[in-house]
């Protein structure tokens, strides 16, 4: 039994998975840092500790700070959520060095995963696709500059560690190899304290799918259904779907037993993602997996019944999955955007300040996962998603009516939003029709008027 989780990070999947821990009778601490000390998070924990300055790197990523706020805590065990810790395997390995539960998969399998070499090597035994790129990881730029000569142009620049979007760069020709690489490198390091990188391919166009699996330690995996994270604005995304309507039930069944093969091959435990790139052929590529808990999970727990969280604590206290593969059904449309505080009329620039009105829709289908509140001052250090609307109807047309509606109720004032841009992209024909690829932003953009 596990009796006290630490949650190693801020903000909404913080509070997440404190609700999470409370339904499961599991008392809960929260780590802040010095600009996080209003955070919901850190009010809503049963226990919360101060372990540094705002900075990132002298707080939520110091490992060394983590297990000693869960040691002195008494935690038995850490909930990493996304982004920052959560995909360090030297992190995973200092939990289990300090007898502390680590809520994902074991160190050496998200080392393994994080290595792109590794990862290709793991889907390549499993009958999985690959996309050409560098066999390492590099961090000489002269290095890889050579290695992007053999692989050809167009290709991607990609941080080892890591995902969200950090860390990653297309590249088009010689001339903007070098620059890209070390701004990718930067971000990566910034952002994950790892400088290694990779190089592959670049697919044209295609959707970006990605695969939930849940697989607990006695050999059982499975997967509940496909994301649509197609639309997303420099590799970060904004609205996600499930299912996706770029499937059909034989592709979904062949993507999802590629994505089950794939999981049992890296011997994999717990809640992980099989991310895939699908063509204009229907060729679908393995492009990366993350052994974490997605921002986007809630679409797939909307169209599933599965609650992912619980589901992580109760495989990492050592519980057998709750069900099997054909226990998984799809049922209904579920929508996810991203409400960040930016202002894309002017480059999307980040809007951190403090928020004066503050109303969020509810109803049935309607779901807010948050940590912002009436009076909160969004902090400058940390990524700028504040929120995430999350709508379910019967069908994909009722849920976009329901978003739409939604997103006409928000009302957050004090500081820039993307709301009114979600709003038109949730009107656009293409995006009515299904019509969409990693290019949507940039042709939607390209429709809007001058200044916008």
């Amino acid at each position: 039994m596990i009796k006290k989780i630490l949650i190693a990070n801020r903000g909404e999947i913080a509070v997440r998975i404190i609700r999470a821990c409370r339904e499961m009778g599991i008392r809960t601490v929260a780590v802040y840092s010095e600009a996080d000390r209003e955070a919901l998070h850190a009010k809503l924990a049963d226990e919360s500790i101060c372990i540094g300055e705002a900075p990132a790197s002298e707080s939520y990523l110091s490992m060394e700070r983590m297990i000693s706020a869960a040691v002195v805590s008494g935690a038995d065990a850490v909930h990493p959520g996304f982004g920052f810790l959560s995909e360090n395997s030297r992190f995973a390995d200092l939990c289990k060095q300090c007898g502390i539960t680590f809520v994902g998969p074991d160190a050496q399998t998200i080392e393994k995963l994080g290595n792109k070499q590794e990862a290709r090597k793991t889907m390549e035994k499993a009958g999985v696709q690959v996309v050409p790129g560098t066999e390492e990881a590099l961090e000489d730029c002269r290095e890889a500059f050579e290695a992007a000569g053999k692989i050809g142009y167009p290709l991607m620049i990609k941080a080892a560690l890591g995902g969200g979007g950090k860390g990653m760069r297309e590249v088009y020709s010689e001339a903007d190899f070098e620059e890209n690489f070390k701004t990718a490198q930067k971000e990566a390091l910034n952002g994950f304290g790892d400088g290694r990188m990779y190089l592959e391919r670049l697919i044209k166009n295609p959707r970006h799918i990605e695969f939930q699996i849940l697989a607990d330690n006695y050999g059982n995996v499975v997967h509940l259904g496909e994301r649509d994270c197609s639309i997303q604005r420099s590799h970060q995304k904004l609205i996600e779907e499930a299912p996706s309507v770029a499937l059909s039930d034989k592709m979904r069944e062949k993507m999802g037993a590629a994505a089950v093969r794939a999981a049992k091959a890296a011997g994999y435990t717990n809640a992980g993602t099989i991310e895939f790139l699908l063509d204009k052929d229907n060729k679908f590529y393995f492009m990366e997996m993350n052994t974490r808990i997605q921002v986007e999970h809630p679409v797939t727990e909307w169209v599933t019944g599965v609650d992912l969280v619980k589901a992580q604590i109760k495989i990492a206290a050592g519980e057998k999955l709750e069900f099997s593969q054909r226990d998984i059904k799809i049922q209904g449309h579920a929508i996810e955007c991203r409400i960040n505080a930016e202002n894309p009329q002017k480059g999307f620039r980040p809007s951190p300040g403090t928020i004066g009105d503050l109303y969020l829709p509810g109803g049935k289908g309607i779901r807010i996962d948050t940590a912002v509140y009436s009076g909160y001052t969004i902090p400058v250090y940390y990524d700028s998603m504040i929120a995430k609307l999350i709508v379910w109807g019967k069908g994909r047309k009722e849920a976009i009516r329901k978003m739409q509606s939604a997103l006409g109720e928000v009302i957050i004032e004090g500081v820039d939003t993307n709301l009114d841009y979600q709003y038109e992209i949730l009107h656009d024909q293409d995006y009515l029709d299904g019509n969409v690829d990693v290019e949507f932003i940039r042709k939607f953009s390209a429709k809007q008027p001058a200044g916008r």
